[in-house]
Formats: structure tokens, sequence, C-alpha cells
């Protein structure tokens, strides 16, 4: 058996957004649906994880963030208020409004998703080869940069 050089045939960036977009949106799929079981939707999961990044924000703010029209987004907070995962506090400026903020129990809910995705998805990287997973590594850092720009 002969071992065979594999050229490298450049793509331009037209080329190359598809097939990265396709990769990103397909591993991102699966890796929520990676998920315990639980009575949480994943847009109910979206909405607080969207709380957690940004740390408060206030019902539109948040239906903004999800893209989900206002109405839509006070069940959602309501779901996750009745189980003690998100809470509302005076806005500071603006007695009308609310502020939203995951709680503590909402938090350790996100800690455990992450911990299932993170295993499922560490499970699968060990199965690729070294050098695989050190090209996953360089990619991952590419990735964060364009996200940054």
């Amino acid at each position: 058996m002969t071992e065979r050089t594999v050229m490298a045939v450049p793509v331009t960036a037209v080329q190359l957004a598809p097939m990265v977009r396709d990769a990103i949106t397909r591993l991102n799929r699966r890796v929520r649906q990676t998920r315990p079981v639980g009575d949480l939707t994943a847009t109910q999961l979206n909405a607080l994880t969207s709380l957690e990044l940004a740390g408060a924000l206030t019902p539109r703010e948040l239906a903004e963030v999800e893209r989900v029209q206002p109405p839509t987004m006070t069940k959602i907070v309501a779901k996750l208020e009745e189980r003690g995962l998100v809470r509302r506090s005076p806005h500071p400026t603006d007695g009308r409004q609310v502020i939203l903020a995951a709680t503590e129990a909402g938090r350790a809910v996100l800690a455990q998703f992450e911990r299932a995705r993170d295993e499922w998805l560490a499970s699968r990287l060990a199965e690729l080869r070294p050098e695989e997973r050190d090209t996953l590594r360089r990619a991952a850092e590419i990735l964060r940069k364009l996200a940054r720009a």
C-alpha cells in the first residue's frame, strides 16, 4: 500500500462560506440535541442562556435578542419564573419596566446542559486522530476570530 499525497486545492471565500456555515449549523444542531431530558424547551433554554450571557435584560430586550414577539417572550419568561430559573427586579430608571436575570437555579440548569453537551462532544472528539483534534483546535481559534470581527 503506498501513501498518497493529497494536494490542498485552494478555495475562494465564496466557495468556503457555505461549507463552513453548513458544518457549523449541523454540529450546532447535533450538540443542541444532546441535552439532559427535562421539561425545558429549546426556546426557554435559549432565553435563559441569553439572560445569563447578558447579565440582565428587559423583557423587550430579551424578545429582540431571541427574535420573538414580546407576547411570546412573556409566555417564555412566565414558564422560567414558575420554575424559579428567572427573577424580575425593578428597572433602576424606569418604574414601568422590569429587569430579568437568571437565578442561581437557572445558572445551575445551564451548567447541567453545558456539561451534557461538552461530554457528548468530548467523546466524539476522542474518536479523532490527534492531528485532527489539533486541526480543530486551530479552526476553533479562527472561528472565534471571525465571530469577534
